[in-house]
């Protein structure tokens, strides 16, 4: 059985009962909560049961889904109350096309086995990507104060290096730059890549540094759940803490509009790791994404 979810009442009573259960439910909170402010993306919400629904799938409606090799538009963000009992539900093709190249997002590791599971029975292959996980401090506060320890917090006046306002410029990204984003990418480098940063951009605010020559020279964005990524310094200007001023810019004014602040680190990135650590909080969750590839 499935239960798509329409209309704002429905979907403000799934955004409280998701943040009953932050912070592993955060990436399906982000999502719902930008759908409940717009949804800029068009995505649909569907549940196993309604009210007392168990699990959650946030997903682009099905003629959004044509390419059956863009993982970037075939994405899912999924929690569940259950995740040893999800595996059924998952497995329906309406929930679920697992014909096609895919993503899943979800800030639980516990989905793993039904995930791998399903990816075998549908003869595919999964490859899953764990990165740490983080909390602005202001949203932290409102939305999961219980998390907060002040032995841990952290302190941003004290990290905060002045730069030079002559050579930088704050300023936002436009769909030209697309292609500057996308060369930066982790995830990214590729055409269906530069289509969906294009999209971001043109859906969600974004933050970067100008340089010298009035060009981005560092940047972060927003993407369909909300979540603040893509943050990168071109090479040039690295090594100077831009991407740490970025990064506090766009929290300081996403948390004015009321978002919810949040991001993850790769677990090799230091660099990154220390930046976050000085404007948010590290989750007791991580943050997971499956790539799935039928074979």
């Amino acid at each position: 059985m499935m239960f798509h979810l329409q209309g704002p009442q429905m979907l403000k009573m799934l955004e409280k009962s998701l943040q009953k259960s932050l912070p592993e439910s955060l990436k399906v909170y982000g999502t719902v909560f930008h759908m409940n402010q717009g949804n800029p993306f068009n995505l649909k919400a569907v549940v196993d049961k309604w009210p007392d629904f168990e699990t959650v799938v946030i997903r682009p409606q099905e003629q959004e889904m044509t390419d059956d090799l863009d993982h970037y538009t075939n994405t899912y963000h999924i929690y569940s109350k259950n995740p040893k009992k999800c595996q059924k539900f998952l497995g329906l093709p309406e929930v679920i096309n697992w014909k096609q190249r895919l993503q899943i997002q979800s800030s639980q590791s516990s989905l793993d086995t039904a995930i791998e599971n399903l990816g075998a029975i549908n003869s595919g292959k999964v490859k899953h990507t764990q990165n740490f996980l983080y909390m602005s401090l202001k949203t932290a506060k409102e939305l999961i104060p219980s998390i907060l320890d002040a032995k841990n917090l952290p302190n941003s006046d004290k990290m905060m290096k002045s730069i030079n306002q002559e050579m930088f410029k704050y300023s936002s990204l436009d769909v030209t730059h697309a292609a500057l984003v996308n060369k930066f990418w982790l995830f990214g480098g590729n055409e269906k890549s530069q289509r969906f940063i294009e999209r971001c951009l043109r859906a969600f605010p974004s933050f970067c540094l100008l340089g010298a020559e009035g060009t981005p020279v560092c940047w972060s964005l927003m993407d369909q759940t909300g979540e603040t990524r893509m943050a990168a310094t071109v090479p040039e200007y690295r090594n100077q803490g831009l991407v740490a001023h970025v990064v506090y810019t766009q929290a300081q004014t996403l948390e004015k509009l009321g978002f919810p602040v949040y991001s993850h680190v790769d677990k090799t990135n230091h660099f990154m790791q220390r930046a976050n650590i000085n404007v948010s909080i590290p989750m007791p969750c991580d943050w997971n994404q499956w790539n799935y590839v039928p074979l």
